[in-house]
Formats: C-alpha cells, sequence, structure tokens
C-alpha cells in the first residue's frame, strides 16, 4: 500500500460524509489525523491504516445505510462499490470491536463470515486507538472519556450504550497496548 491508496481514501470518505454528515466528517478527519501522528510504529502498514481511519466510518452515510450497522454497511460499500483491498475492507468491518455490536444486533454471523477478523493485532488495535482517542468533532480525548462520551449520548440501555459498555476493556487494553509501543519507537 502507499499514499494513492490513501488519496483514494479521502476522496470518497468525503464524497459520502462531508456535506451530508458534517460532524461525522469531523471525527474521521480527527481520527485519520491520530493514524497520521502513530504510523511509524506501523511501518509498512501506516497508509493502510491511515486508509482505514478514513473510512471506518462510511457506512453512516445515508445513502449507504442498508443494516443500518455502519462497519458492515460501510464495508459492504467498500468491497461492492470500489473493490477496495481485502484488508482495508476488514478492517473497517470490525473497527472498534464492531463484533460485539453486531451481536447486539444480531448480526454476528453475518459480519464474522462476511469479513472476518485481521489477525494482526497491532494494526486492529491502532485503528482502536485512533478512533477512541478522538472526539465526535474530531479533537483529542482520552479512551474513558470517549466511551463515557458515546454512553452519555445513546445510553446505557441502547443497542450502542450495552455495546460500549462490553467493549470498554477491550478498548482500554488496545489504548495501552498502542501507547506502549509507541513508546518504544526510537526518537
Amino acid at each position: 500500500m502507499n499514499d494513492s491508496i490513501v488519496e483514494w481514501a479521502i476522496q470518497v470518505a468525503e464524497t459520502e460524509l462531508r456535506a451530508s454528515l458534517p460532524r461525522r466528517w469531523a471525527h474521521i478527519q480527527g481520527v485519520a489525523g491520530r493514524a497520521t501522528e502513530i504510523r511509524s510504529a506501523l511501518g509498512k502498514d501506516s497508509s493502510l491504516l491511515i486508509s482505514a481511519a478514513t473510512l471506518h466510518d462510511v457506512g453512516y452515510a445515508p445513502r449507504l445505510a442498508a443494516t443500518g450497522f455502519h462497519p458492515l454497511d460501510g464495508a459492504r460499500f467498500l468491497r461492492d462499490e470500489h473493490g477496495a483491498d481485502e484488508r482495508l475492507v476488514r478492517l473497517v468491518a470490525n473497527h472498534s470491536f464492531a463484533l460485539l455490536e453486531a451481536e447486539e444486533r444480531g448480526l454476528h454471523e453475518e459480519l464474522a463470515t462476511e469479513f472476518p477478523l485481521l489477525e494482526e493485532p497491532l494494526l486492529v488495535d491502532a485503528l482502536v486507538y485512533c478512533d477512541m482517542t478522538t472526539t465526535p468533532d474530531g479533537d483529542r480525548t482520552t479512551a474513558q472519556d470517549r466511551v463515557a462520551e458515546i454512553r452519555s449520548r445513546y445510553g446505557d440501555d441502547s443497542v450502542v450504550g450495552r455495546f460500549i459498555r462490553r467493549a470498554a476493556p477491550e478498548t482500554f487494553a488496545s489504548v495501552e497496548r498502542v501507547e506502549a509501543a509507541l513508546t518504544a519507537q526510537p526518537r
């Protein structure tokens, strides 16, 4: 992968989200910015991380919301309309512990079968880190504050509220692993 895939990802995300969901677009820009900041920890996969960060919420675009579950809708769009790289599509489909939310929505088997989780722990953790340390407006935050914000916005009894409570320990562990990897990087 190279920087041309990043340019393509920006174009796709901007086309789908900038006008229709400007706050989501701001979040995506912040998440992509975080990915750019930590790219040295990913080496050859840095462009893949930045592209996944840029496209992780594309499934929220109104014209793409077929199931109402944005990781699945986004991954299908990238695969079916763009023939996107399989690793990229699987990252988008499974970002930030989407399988746990898929269980809450009765879509676990569908997501897991169609888009198996990548067996690349640092890459998966890095996308969680970027997403869960960025506010809905694209600003930096802690994972703890981000989880609290999601719970507050959706409510603890909602599908998203139940999911984020279940995902919180894994989210915090992912963020800690990425922070440890970043600390270990030569300066």
